[in-house]
């Protein structure tokens, strides 16, 4: 099995979720890059504000790491309710009762995050379809011959679902999102801004081209960014004067197995694991789960995006396939007629 990864598992502990609060953005002009969907969020804000109203739902989707809960956060302050938002997460709520106290206590504006929406339980969905579209759930007080019903209004809220797997939603919840957004991979420009801003919040000392270097390595994603700017300021501090060099950082990188791209050991290892064990693919999710010792859920939600996004892996209704592009960055030679263009 391979070693854990250390820069892009969606599940923080309680230190690493300091830090990144530490460096989240806080208002709308904070946040660098995803412009079209900032735009869209003002245009929205204002419009609420002026007719006092709250926010439509908003439905947030992409790959882990690209600011979903921050933009959460940034959206609870911009509408003046930033000390109210009630954060939850789709597994967390496993019958109507879980959520009865939270959404009778949700005063007129008050934002609820649900995280990892797309783990609803089917009960609990469709318990949420009202609250979403009328402000009004139907609660069962006892169950069996005797029980009843009780129709409870609520005051108008925003609720805010954020999901790695905008495609596992259903049609009728997917419908009652009014604003959605997909949050895209950032580019090396933009993640050196944000790395930028973060090492001046740090007080760390850092060259243009070494922030440039964890930039372009960072998968595109800040979260990850931020992380091995973490890391290379460790180095620094133990093995330099405690200020970031691209000599520093490419040594620290090093230790980290990350490579040129950004690639770490779980990614070459799915790679590896494709070409070698199924001849490039295709491959199913779950063979490949197999083989490699991993959940199939890390492999689609953490590893897999970004090797799509670079074009090292494909998807087809056999299954994966790995690309000449990934063969010949683990140095070896692609096969003469690559399995994708087989298929085909």
């Amino acid at each position: 099995m391979a070693r854990e990864r250390i820069i892009t598992s969606e599940a923080v502990g309680p230190e690493e979720a300091q830090a990144n609060v530490a460096l989240r953005p806080r208002k709308l002009d904070e946040i660098i890059g995803q412009r079209e969907i900032l735009e869209q969020l003002h245009i929205a804000m204002a419009a609420a504000r002026r007719r006092n109203e709250p926010l439509e739902h908003i439905l947030l989707d992409g790959p882990p790491g690209l600011g979903k809960t921050t933009l959460a956060h940034v959206i609870g302050n911009e509408m003046g309710v930033g000390e109210r938002i009630r954060v939850t997460s789709g597994p967390a709520i496993v019958k109507q009762a879980d959520l009865m106290s939270t959404l009778t206590n949700l005063e007129t504006g008050d934002i609820l995050f649900i995280d990892e929406v797309h783990r609803l339980a089917k009960v609990v969905e469709e318990f949420l379809y009202p609250a979403m579209e009328d402000f009004k759930v139907d609660y069962t007080i006892e169950s069996g011959l005797g029980g009843r019903t009780v129709n409870l209004r609520l005051n108008r809220f925003t609720l805010i679902g954020a999901t790695t797997r905008a495609g596992m939603l259903t049609a009728a919840m997917r419908d009652r999102f009014g604003l959605r957004f997909h949050l895209d991979f950032y580019t090396t420009e933009d993640l050196t801004e944000i790395l930028r801003r973060s090492a001046h919040r740090l007080e760390l000392k850092a060259d243009a081209d070494a922030l440039q270097m964890l930039a372009a390595r960072s998968r595109g994603t800040p979260r990850i960014a931020n992380r091995l700017l973490r890391r290379a300021r460790d180095y620094a501090q133990v093995r330099s004067d405690g200020s970031l060099t691209g000599k520093v950082v490419n040594a620290a990188l090093e230790i980290q197995q990350i490579d040129d791209l950004g690639l770490d050991e779980l990614d070459r290892s799915f790679l590896s694991s494709l070409i070698r064990v199924y001849n490039g693919g295709p491959a199913g999710i779950e063979a490949l789960a197999a083989t490699m010792g991993q959940e199939r859920d890390t492999l689609e939600d953490v590893v897999e995006p970004f090797l799509l996004q670079i074009g090292f892996v494909i998807r087809t209704r056999q299954g994966r396939c790995a690309t000449p592009a990934a063969y010949r960055h683990l140095g070896m030679n692609p096969p003469a007629v690559s399995n994708e263009a087989s298929l085909f």
